[in-house]
């Protein structure tokens, strides 16, 4: 059984694994159309659950067209469909569901529903997000990066903004892989100490700069995230424009990184605001190259968990 909850909960020679067979099975599509299968069907005969408690665009696409390509089946499941751990329980729902399917992706809101699903379920179980963390959008990071720039270890990523759930899972990743990371945002939106200090406790080097024009130099990758979610009220969302605008990526920011630093952002966007169109549509920004290799890393997590 091996579920893929976290990037800190699974094992760095695993992480390295699945990025070596995500690349392997992107150089192995070239050419070919969206929809045509993959060569190998590793899983084929095979029932694949996306739950979906959070709307989504690119982890619901992403996922359907990986398992299909892989030979796979999906049944896409909305929160409205089922009402996760309201009528029935979450223990119960895990045992039906893998009486039913042969793994479970969940995108939620509560860390703690995703533990449930995965303590009861008898099929592994993907974290497709939480409130806390997003560790399948931070391998098909990683993938960009190193398709770029080469091995991650031991280069300065700095994140500008909201200390958030992306921002939680690349904490993870930097402990997990050997990178430096840097937050740069304003007192009260940091990240979890709790993640920080396990990071650190691996060798990883974690600091916070309220800066962000020192916190960027020297870095190898920019990146941030949208200052507000869909669930947002308006209030908070005036208040965290108010306290998030310097640290809006711009070109002048991007400067003072290394001259050939990457910029990312997982998206949806809000142009002009978290960063500017120039920065995202520039030379240094690889987000679309970002976006689809969450199809090529999920395919990888997937057969990972299943051991096909």
């Amino acid at each position: 059984m091996r579920h893929f909850l976290d990037i800190n909960k699974t094992a760095p020679e695993d992480l390295r694994a699945m990025l070596a067979q995500a690349h392997a099975m992107k150089q192995a599509r070239k050419g070919r159309p969206r929809g045509a299968p993959d060569g190998e069907q590793p899983l084929k005969g095979r029932m694949v659950a996306l739950i979906f408690e959070k709307p989504s665009t690119r982890t619901r696409v992403s996922f359907d067209v990986g398992v299909r390509q892989m030979g796979g089946q999906t049944l896409v499941l909305s929160g409205s469909e089922m009402q996760l751990g309201h009528g029935e329980t979450i223990a119960d729902t895990a045992r039906v569901l893998s009486r039913y399917v042969d793994l479970i992706m969940i995108r939620t809101f509560e860390e703690e529903a995703l533990m449930e699903l995965a303590e009861h379920a008898s099929v592994p179980v993907v974290n497709g997000l939480t409130n806390r963390s997003h560790p399948c959008q931070i391998m098909a990071d990683i993938l960009t990066f190193e398709e770029h720039r080469g091995p991650i270890a031991g280069k300065k990523v700095v994140w500008l903004g909201d200390g958030n759930n992306v921002a939680h899972s690349f904490i993870h990743a930097a402990g997990q892989f050997g990178f430096d990371f840097t937050f740069s945002g304003p007192e009260g939106l940091d990240p979890e100490v709790e993640f920080i200090e396990e990071a650190r406790s691996k060798g990883a080097r974690v600091e916070i700069e309220r800066d962000p024009a020192r916190a960027v130099e020297g870095a190898d990758l920019v990146v941030t995230d949208t200052w507000v979610s869909m669930h947002d009220s308006p209030s908070l969302r005036e208040r965290r424009h108010s306290q998030l605008r310097p640290y809006q990526v711009n070109e002048a920011l991007m400067a003072r990184a290394k001259k050939d630093a990457l910029f990312m952002h997982c998206l949806p966007a809000h142009r002009e605001e978290e960063a500017t169109s120039a920065v995202m549509d520039g030379p240094q920004s690889v987000i679309f190259d970002e976006a689809e290799n969450r199809l090529h890393a999920q395919k990888a997590i997937l057969r990972w968990c299943l051991g096909v």
